[in-house]
C-alpha cells in the first residue's frame, strides 16, 4: 500500500476528488491503528529520530511477529524508512510522506 505522492490538496481548502479521498482514507486507517501510532510516536520522539526494531515488543507489550507485521505496514505504505544493520532493523519516520497526511488536514 503506497500513500499519496504530494499533489492533494488540504480537504478544509476545498473538496477533494474521490481517487484523493480513497488514497487519504488509506493513509489515515493505516495510522488508526494504536500500536501503528504509537510506533510513529516512539520514533518521532527518540533521541537521534530512529528505533531498532528489538526495542519495540517490550515498549509496546507485544510480541515480535506482530510489532514486525505492523512496522512492515507503516514501511510499505512509505511512512517509515527502513535500515538493516547488522541483525536487526532501525526505522526512521519519513518526514514527507507523514507530511502529506498532515498537510491534507491543514487549513489556510
Amino acid at each position: 500500500m503506497e500513500l499519496i505522492q504530494t499533489c492533494c490538496e488540504p480537504v478544509l481548502v476545498e473538496p477533494i476528488a474521490a481517487a484523493e479521498a480513497e488514497e487519504l482514507a488509506g493513509g489515515f486507517k493505516l495510522l488508526a491503528d494504536p500500536i501503528r501510532l504509537r510506533i510513529i510516536s516512539l520514533i518521532a520522539n527518540s533521541a537521534n529520530g530512529e528505533l531498532c526494531a528489538c526495542d519495540l515488543p517490550a515498549v509496546l507489550g507485544r510480541s515480535q511477529p506482530t510489532v514486525s507485521h505492523h512496522l512492515s505496514l507503516l514501511t510499505e505504505a512509505g511512512l517509515l524508512s527502513r535500515e538493516k544493520r547488522g541483525k536487526w532493523a532501525w526505522f526512521r519516520i519519513d518526514a514527507d510522506r507523514l507530511g502529506v497526511l498532515r498537510d491534507a488536514l491543514s487549513s489556510p
